[in-house]
């Protein structure tokens, strides 16, 4: 499997930025995705998961719930995250991941997720 992230940028507080991850190869092994962020000098973190077997089912971070949605458009094989009302703490290289196992409820540990795409930054100037 390999992952593309895009649709970073750099943005003014308030604005909205969407994020695709596209996803290539073997990919009916996966069956959940997440988006992670790392900002300069700090720990990654996670920001979004989706899990889609038996039901979708989606987790958010507490510091994005509300703002960030995570979808996914299984005929384009992309997972989306679109983040509205973006506030400068926002800022990171955000990372799509890919769960190889299934489960009801998103996992939120990085080391759940076997493969990782390249990063797309994200600037929120305020």
């Amino acid at each position: 499997v390999q992952l593309q992230a895009s649709g970073g940028g750099l943005v003014q507080a308030g604005e909205a930025l969407r994020l695709s991850c596209v996803s290539s190869g073997r990919t009916f092994t996966i069956d959940g995705m997440g988006w992670f962020r790392q900002a300069p000098g700090k720990e990654r973190e996670f920001v979004a998961a989706i899990t889609w077997w038996r039901g979708t089912s989606r987790r958010y971070a507490d510091s994005v719930k509300g703002r960030f949605t995570i979808s996914r458009d299984n005929a384009k094989n992309t997972v989306y995250l679109e983040m509205s009302s973006l506030k400068p703490e926002d800022t990171a290289n955000y990372y799509c991941a890919a769960d190889s196992t299934p489960r009801t409820v998103p996992a939120v540990l990085g080391s759940s997720y076997r493969t990782w795409g390249q990063g797309t930054q994200v600037t929120v100037s305020s």
